[in-house]
């Protein structure tokens, strides 16, 4: 057991050294909506296979409009000119020419900037980013004090061994345990030590770009790409008010209004895995109003 654990890990680590698309089969939106598709950025902390498990459960909403396929980042660490390049091979690969984004969480602020380098580099614009529960800088996160370590140590290189993230992450999730029941803290604390979870260097890299991000350099960047945000007033990781003002405050030009929330979800903060009942029905109304569906499109069935 030791031994297949073993070779598990180190086959795992190999195949997730690079960014990587993870295409989501879904037979209704890749029969009718081949040149288009979703681009989810998972959050902190968020592993591929949770970012696959988002995108089913939004699928009911998410394949009315295009295909879909969610950003696999590096274990060697975040790096958005890898994933722009990852982005890039795959919009060609499938000659795609729609393109909406799903930012989760922080994943809001590296759809933003990945969104700016397409247009500036290819000319290739994306239709629709969603922001969901988004920071728009390091301000609106509601715990600092976990900056001063996490960024601290990394930025002078020093990096985490697993069985200490395990222990920081049951940590975590007991203080905020209002957020979640025992059983999601226990199963979010497994996930972080096993084989497939995001490594140490990760975690730490994604940190320190929410710490650094500016979205201020992206603003006048988008073309004509239109956002809309979407969070709870809840949430006890990000401050909503402060973010969503922010971002509508830089983006005037492309924020389209909406005053959809996900009451009701828990945890409040970016959680559509854990709740696609909340968030469906927020995401459909918000897609019917900007991207409506051809006059009984929403009806065709596929046999």
């Amino acid at each position: 057991m030791l031994a297949a654990d073993m070779l598990l890990t180190r086959q795992v680590q190999s195949q997730r050294r690079s960014d990587r698309i993870l295409p989501v089969p879904d037979d209704f939106a890749d029969l009718y909506y081949p040149d288009a598709s979703w681009f989810l950025f998972p959050g902190y902390k968020t592993s591929w296979e949770e970012a696959q498990w988002i995108l089913n459960s939004l699928r009911g909403a998410l394949n009315q409009r295009a295909r879909l396929a969610a950003v696999g980042y590096s274990n060697q660490g975040l790096n958005i000119d890898d994933i722009v390049i990852a982005v890039i091979e795959h919009v060609r690969a499938l000659k795609l020419t729609k393109l909406f984004f799903y930012g989760h969480s922080f994943g809001g602020m590296v759809a933003t900037q990945v969104a700016a380098r397409l247009l500036e580099l290819h000319g290739v614009e994306v239709e629709f980013i969603v922001l969901d529960s988004s920071p728009y800088s390091r301000n609106d996160v509601l715990d600092q004090s976990w900056f001063d370590g996490v960024v601290f140590l990394y930025e002078r290189g020093f990096r985490f061994p697993s069985a200490l993230r395990g222990s920081y992450e049951l940590g975590e999730r007991v203080i905020h345990k209002d957020e979640r029941t025992w059983r999601q803290i226990l199963d979010q604390t497994l996930e972080q030590l096993s084989p497939i979870a995001p490594s140490s260097v990760l975690i730490q890299s994604e940190s320190a770009y929410i710490y650094h991000f500016d979205g201020s350099r992206f603003v006048g960047k988008l073309g004509s790409a239109k956002m809309a945000y979407i969070g709870n007033s809840r949430d006890r990781t990000v401050r909503y008010q402060t973010a969503v003002e922010a971002w509508t405050v830089a983006f005037t030009a492309n924020m389209v209004p909406s005053i959809l929330h996900t009451e009701g979800a828990r945890p409040a903060h970016a959680s559509p895995g854990w709740n696609p009942n909340v968030y469906r029905p927020v995401l459909k109304e918000l897609l019917d109003e900007y991207f409506p569906l051809p006059r009984g499109g929403s009806r065709v069935t596929v046999f």
